[in-house]
């Protein structure tokens, strides 16, 4: 097989599991950390949009709308937890208190259900009998039973339809109560797919920062190698070889393997002239290369 098909194989099949690795290093930089949003938060799980680098960020009127329809789980100024960070292919996930009530499982509809009361089988039995009654009298009389059956049946249909309203309130009444409780989130939206600069802890907080306060989570440095650019390596590139690699750089110092998902990954260390370099290969492809001071 041609080597760039080697390559497009390689780095299409690792795309998943890359995803998830940046989707644990934000996790565990974020979730559990205490911040402070700069402005109320609709309790829904639609949450807040930010569309960062666009010359509106935050649509205001959108996110009017939805504290209007939805009410305020967080105010401003109000310390909360941050619950869950999610990476999805267009945006990502910043869910507060617990995300927003909306999710799966929780029931958003305040309708209840009810069946008209049924003509009994005497009304029924009735409204033969007035059909086929030719005598005047015998015929007012059956009217009158079956109009005193029709009537009790529609009391019945009121107070009915009073219970469900009563119901029905109370439904109401516990949604706006259980999205006051739910927490709310942050969408950090991008057009076609989640840009590689975005997915630093640095990149959130600076998409996020105008809105949400991270207090002293803002100023931890982000020490994770997986985040952090490589620097110039005198012509490494994702996409190599692993023989292309051992010939520029020699015979590595160590080499392990590991499994993510499916996937058999090799990590192997060199010693350059730029540094210690780690280099990670899947399918005999390089994924990715840290180049640090031995």
């Amino acid at each position: 097989m041609p080597n760039w098909l080697l390559v497009a194989a390689g780095l299409l099949g690792t795309a998943a599991p890359l995803l998830a690795q940046t989707e644990t290093v934000l996790k565990e930089y974020f979730e559990g950390r205490t911040v402070a949003p700069k402005l109320a938060l609709p309790g829904t799980e639609d949450g807040v949009d930010i569309y960062p680098g666009s010359p509106r960020p935050l649509d205001y009127s959108r996110y009017a709308s939805r504290l209007k329809e939805y009410g305020t789980a967080i105010r401003a100024g109000e310390s909360v937890t941050v619950t869950k960070v999610r990476l999805k292919s267009k945006h990502i996930e910043f869910q507060l208190g617990g995300g927003g009530y909306g999710t799966f499982g929780d029931e958003t509809s305040s309708r209840v259900s009810t069946e008209p009361a049924p003509k009994t089988k005497r009304e029924k039995n009735l409204e033969a009998e007035l059909q086929r009654e030719i005598d005047p009298a015998r015929k007012r009389a059956l009217k009158e039973e079956l109009d005193d059956l029709k009537t009790a049946r529609e009391r019945e249909d009121a107070r009915n339809r009073s219970a469900v309203a009563e119901a029905e309130e109370h439904r109401k009444a516990n949604i706006r109560q259980r999205r006051l409780e739910g927490g709310s989130r942050f969408n950090l939206r991008y057009s076609d797919h989640v840009p590689a600069e975005a997915l630093r802890p640095e990149a959130v907080i600076r998409s996020l920062e105008q809105y949400l306060d991270f207090g002293q989570l803002r100023a931890q440095p982000n020490t994770s190698p997986a985040l952090q650019a490589p620097p110039p390596s005198g012509g490494l590139h994702k996409g190599m070889l692993l023989q292309e690699v051992d010939a520029a750089l020699g015979t590595p110092l160590a080499s392990t393997e590991r499994k993510e998902g499916s996937l058999k990954v090799v990590q192997r260390k060199y010693s350059s002239t730029m540094g210690q370099v780690t280099a990670e290969f899947v399918e005999g492809v390089l994924i990715r290369y840290l180049v640090s001071s031995e």
